[in-house]
């Protein structure tokens, strides 16, 4: 009998900010307001599951 392997349902996106072009690595399933380092734009609005992505997702991180 085969053993079942669990995967994680959650990613790390990369994340391109709209108003300035700064791009940052976040978890899709944030549970804290992250902001722009550079311009301090909100970037991802925490939702009690997966977060609200206002930046633009540049690519999805294995």
């Amino acid at each position: 009998m085969k053993a079942k392997v669990l995967t994680p349902r959650s990613k790390f996106l990369e994340i391109e900010c709209v108003k300035c072009k700064e791009r940052i690595i976040v978890f899709d399933k944030a549970s804290t307001l992250i902001k722009c380092e550079n311009c301090g734009e909100e970037i991802v609005i925490p939702s009690g599951g997966h977060a609200y992505i206002i930046g633009k997702v540049l690519r999805v991180l294995d």
